[in-house]
């Protein structure tokens, strides 16, 4: 009986890549023979990777799907922790390129079987002689499992130049070991039924090669003394990351906003009571000498500066001090430091009370108190306040 896979074995194979990142945390990747970008599309997706690179021969395969590598909505409502560029490059794998040298991980899957054997031989000694990558994935047909398509008259794909058993596969890559300085273990993805597997195999074998310390092996190419760059470069993306204090900046603006009109919205549906009323019936100036009322919801500082974040029953008010909104006339100022206690993220990304008042002052979506101890709001802009904010996501999503 033909065997059916679910998922499909190639959806397994690019499975196996992703698992690998995330335990592994490659920081550079770079996928061979990328075609589509179909699994660069799905490894943009772990973080931990800070360049993501894919090279093909066919321009045409990667233009048709470039674009959605480009960074979503999502990427600027929360970018990452770390920077994240994408390239692309148009040339040939048995071409050496000084800009993909030295990655974690290079994963070359279903590639080699594409390519003679003479090139296979510059495949590799451009991969671990050249690139010389901490670790590499190479994946390629196991003939031997395929008397199992009864409907296949000869290689799967009427492109491939050759396919290996697995004896002609674990000797290739031992050989590359030996010369290069690597260790290899070998696997693969799509079991046939149990009574079969120990007799055909995987369907896809897999080799996963680790690049031992330096001494193991032959040296790096001998052309190392000028930099060869071949490659044509036919696309690139820098997503918005928390590095950029202009991004982070904006995260900050859109928590503290959106956490001050949630608090305002609970302080009105509470009603009347409750609340602190000053005089004049004008915008708040914070200046002391009109007012004392601003004084009164000042905090210790040193509570909210110090390591760590501090929980609501943590938090230490001075005598006067109060954490809830207020009005002065149609405004209503809501104290940083409560936005502060009902929101995790705003102290993660300001780690103080005092650096997050620098970050939002000068912000023109943000208006503070003269003393800048309070958010303050105009009852009736709930909805400019959304606008402005889509608006500012907008123009970053266009950059």
């Amino acid at each position: 009986m033909e065997p059916r896979f679910n998922p499909s074995v190639n959806t397994q194979r690019h499975q196996y890549v992703i698992d690998f990142v995330k335990t592994h945390k490659p920081k550079k990747v770079v996928d061979l023979g990328c075609n589509d970008c179909s699994l660069l599309r799905k490894l943009k997706f772990h973080r931990a990777i800070e360049l993501l690179c894919g090279v093909d021969l066919d321009s045409a395969s990667m233009k048709k799907k470039m674009r959605e590598l480009a960074p979503l909505p999502t990427d600027y409502l929360q970018p990452g922790a770390s920077p994240l560029s994408i390239e692309l490059y148009q040339g040939s794998v048995t071409q050496k390129d000084a800009r993909l040298r030295g990655f974690d991980l290079v994963t070359s899957i279903e590639l080699i079987e594409h390519l003679h054997l003479d090139a296979v031989e510059r495949f590799t000694e451009v991969l671990f002689g050249y690139m010389t990558p901490g670790t590499a994935i190479v994946s390629t047909p196991n003939v031997e499992f395929n008397p199992l398509f009864p409907r296949m008259p000869g290689f799967r794909n009427s492109d491939h130049k050759f396919e290996w058993t697995r004896a002609e596969f674990q000797s290739w890559a031992l050989k590359a070991c030996g010369r290069y300085g690597y260790e290899a273990e070998f696997t693969g993805v799509g079991q046939a039924v149990p009574h079969l597997h120990l007799r055909v195999g995987f369907c896809t074998q897999i080799a996963v090669f680790r690049r031992l310390s330096r001494g193991g092996g032959a040296p790096a190419s001998s052309d190392d003394s000028g930099e060869v760059f071949s490659y044509k470069l036919l696309y690139s993306v820098s997503y918005p990351s928390l590095c950029d204090n202009n991004v982070l900046r904006g995260c900050l603006v859109s928590e503290v906003l959106y956490w001050a009109h949630q608090l305002s919205r609970k302080r009105m549906e509470d009603g009347d009571e409750g609340w602190s009323h000053t005089e004049p019936e004008t915008e708040p100036t914070g200046d002391p000498r009109e007012t004392s009322t601003l004084r009164e919801y000042e905090f210790e500082e040193s509570v909210f500066d110090g390591e760590g974040a501090p929980g609501w029953e943590d938090i230490k008010m001075t005598s006067r001090g109060q954490l809830e909104s207020y009005r002065q006339g149609r405004y209503v100022c809501v104290p940083l430091r409560r936005v502060w206690s009902c929101c995790p993220r705003v102290r993660d990304l300001s780690g103080s009370l005092a650096r997050l008042r620098l970050f939002i002052a000068d912000d023109p979506l943000v208006r503070l108190s003269q003393d800048g101890f309070a958010v303050v709001l105009d009852e009736g802009i709930h909805v400019l306040f959304l606008y402005s904010l889509i608006k500012r996501l907008r123009g970053a999503e266009s950059c």
